[in-house]
């Protein structure tokens, strides 16, 4: 998969709005439910992941660095189906 390059200093509630955006548009009219469910999904699986791997799969690095639990992050690792290293 290859990246695109990200404006510098663009704040990531920016990117996360044009994302929305889109995805409000791509509905063209059709309801949606659970859209917080959906967005929260759709960013925790990315932001867990590559947390992961920037932490080499300690889950206790992992944790501290999203200021969470490591048994919260355990439970959204299984809940997710990613595995934890």
């Amino acid at each position: 998969m290859q990246h695109r390059p990200i404006a510098p200093h663009t704040p990531l509630r920016e990117h996360v709005a044009a994302s929305i955006r889109r995805y409000l548009g791509d509905l063209d009219g059709c309801d949606a439910n659970d859209l917080h469910q959906v967005v929260l999904r759709e960013v925790e699986i990315p932001l867990f992941v590559e947390v992961l791997n920037h932490c080499e799969g300690n889950q206790s690095r992992a944790a501290d660095l999203l200021g969470i639990h490591r048994a919260t992050l355990r439970k959204k690792l299984r809940e997710y189906g990613i595995s934890g290293a």
